[in-house]
């Protein structure tokens, strides 16, 4: 604590008989420390590039998905996301990189709030073939790891990857809505986006026994207001893509029990597909029910697996 102010004046010491001497030779010392700190400024504050390394090493520690400022969990971290703001299904910026330019929207399959919501979700909605729920609660494994949450974690580990190729990434939804969107408000997404192209992410709820994963891709449909047929040859393109990519990826074998072994299942079914008008897959990336796929659906590790094999089979299908 200071009292020294403009009504107060401490007194002063004793002058010391060595004062004088003592002072000139600390202003002779003072010019050259300062010009010694400046040279090494100079040399200690940059790097090869002539970056700041100080301003780098934060950088670094922030992308490796530590924990922010906020206290938030990166979006490249093992973690999951507790839960988004309203603005999370905007993208960040795009950073330069191969993809700068390119749109991906990410539809993370149903939503952990349908389960409270079963009026909304079970309202019906016009897939151009016909009428169908809004959405559904999902499935989950034996122990209760959800879809939902399966899907969010990987639909997220997935935007971080992409947003590194310099991808614009948009999400149907990131937790930031109480239930849905209903089926028909997911396709409108992707289109309204202009999307290059739409990846819907979710895990299969079939019986013990029955492994693997498998793609959805729309089949040809012209009613009411589906009308697939500009975006199949595309679809399957971004399809095929992505099986093969996520099999290298996860080291996972492609569906015992739907598409022959192939890992290729065509729908005509799913408003999510019937309304797009942008190249769009399913992704079912195991079965939640068999006790061997649920030990991988439920490792952080296999998720950043699966989300790097969906995103090699994204980035191949938008480089051609």
């Amino acid at each position: 604590m200071s009292y020294v102010g403009p009504d107060f004046e401490p007194p002063r010491p004793p002058r010391h008989p060595l004062r004088g001497p003592l002072t000139v030779a600390v202003a002779a010392l003072v010019p050259g420390a300062l010009v010694g700190w400046l040279v090494w400024q100079a040399v200690g504050d940059s790097g090869e590039d002539g970056s700041a390394t100080r301003a780098s090493a934060s950088s670094s520690a922030l992308d490796d998905g530590k924990k922010q400022p906020d206290g938030g969990i990166g979006r490249s971290g093992d973690g999951e996301q507790p839960g988004a703001s309203p603005s999370a299904t905007a993208s960040a910026p795009a950073a330069s990189g191969p993809l700068k330019g390119k749109v991906v929207v990410i539809d993370p399959g149903h939503n952990p709030g349908n389960f409270q919501h079963t009026s909304d979700i079970n309202r019906k909605v016009n897939i151009g073939t016909n009428w169908k729920e809004c959405d559904t609660t999902g499935t989950s494994t034996n122990a209760g790891y959800t879809e939902a949450r399966f899907t969010l974690d990987v639909s997220r580990r997935l935007r971080a990857i992409l947003e590194k190729e310099g991808a614009t990434v948009k999400f149907t939804q990131d937790g930031d809505r109480a239930w849905g969107p209903c089926v028909d408000e997911r396709a409108e997404i992707g289109n309204k986006a202009g999307a290059d192209a739409v990846v819907s992410v979710h895990a299969d709820g079939s019986a013990a026994g029955n492994r693997g994963f498998h793609l959805i891709l729309p089949g040809s449909v012209r009613s009411g207001a589906a009308d697939t047929r500009p975006i199949v040859a595309s679809s399957r393109d971004l399809g095929e893509r992505i099986a093969k990519s996520f099999r290298l990826t996860t080291g996972s074998a492609p569906s015992n029990y739907i598409g022959g072994g192939t890992g290729l299942d065509v729908r005509k079914d799913l408003g999510g597909l019937n309304l797009s008008t942008v190249p769009k897959v399913f992704i079912e990336c195991g079965n939640m029910r068999d006790s061997k796929d649920a030990s991988q659906l439920t490792s952080g590790t296999w998720r950043q697996k699966a989300a790097q094999g969906i995103s090699d089979g994204i980035v191949s299908f938008l480089h051609g």
